[in-house]
């Protein structure tokens, strides 16, 4: 599986963006996909996380009720709409894909598979 993310710009405090994940490959549906982050100096963190057919999602506590990860598995792509966002989200964001599982959502980096290259959100203050 090979992922790409877009999406990322900078914007002012407050405002939205929505971050694409397009992914290559036949097996797209069978995998846990997640959102991460870092942010210069840090080291990569839980975002958001859904499972294989979009019935469960899972937020770190910092962004819930502002983003939503989604899925559409027919379109192979993965999306995480962000709202009222804050300087502290700025970072690069990172896709990602667990092929060891199907509905366990995991929050620890190592465990993911595959990775896509990154987008850069700004958010200014």
């Amino acid at each position: 599986v090979q992922l790409q993310a877009s999406g990322g710009g900078l914007v002012q405090t407050g405002g939205s963006l929505r971050l694409s994940c397009a992914a290559s490959g036949r097996t797209f549906s069978s995998y846990v996909m997640a959102w991460f982050r870092q942010a210069p100096g840090k080291e990569r963190v839980f975002v958001a996380g859904i499972n294989y057919n979009g019935g469960a999602t899972y937020y770190a506590d910092s962004v819930k009720d502002r983003f939503t990860i989604s899925r559409d598995n027919a379109k192979n792509a993965m999306y995480l709409r962000m709202n009222s966002l804050k300087p502290e989200d700025t970072a690069v964001y990172y896709c990602a894909a667990d092929r060891h599982s199907v509905t366990r959502v995991r929050a620890t980096a190592a465990q993911y598979d595959y990775w896509g290259q990154g987008t850069l959100v700004t958010v200014s203050s």
